[in-house]
């Protein structure tokens, strides 16, 4: 039997749980709760409104809605939305902040920042 190759969104921290820890998955994510620690997808990995994130995250893409101190790697692309606030660095290929987003810290953007 062939493995589903569109395997969406597999893992989630919903919105009032904590958690601390290294994660690794190879599908995408979604923090809507609390998280303390380190972060590897080969997927997306989404941070909603309610999320707050102290992490080191590395991830295909990422879009920020909520709060996260840390540095983020991301092959393809980042994105701030309207109320995310980021502090920490990030190096990715393409980077949309949107307007009433917050982000302080070096940013770094290149075809292949994941290397």
């Amino acid at each position: 039997m062939e493995k589903n190759k569109d395997k969406g969104l597999g893992t989630m921290i919903g919105e009032g749980a904590v958690f601390e820890g290294t994660i690794s998955v190879p599908h995408g994510m979604r923090i809507d709760g609390t998280f303390r620690g380190k972060i590897d997808t080969k997927e997306m990995l989404t941070i909603g409104t309610t999320g707050v994130v102290e992490a080191d995250i590395r991830a295909r893409s990422l879009s920020l809605g909520g709060k996260l101190t840390g540095n983020i790697v991301a092959e393809h692309r980042v994105e701030l939305e309207a109320n995310a606030s980021h502090i920490g660095n990030l190096q990715t290929k393409e980077l949309i902040i949107n307007q009433g987003a917050f982000f302080n810290g070096r940013c770094s953007m290149g075809d292949n920042p994941a290397t």
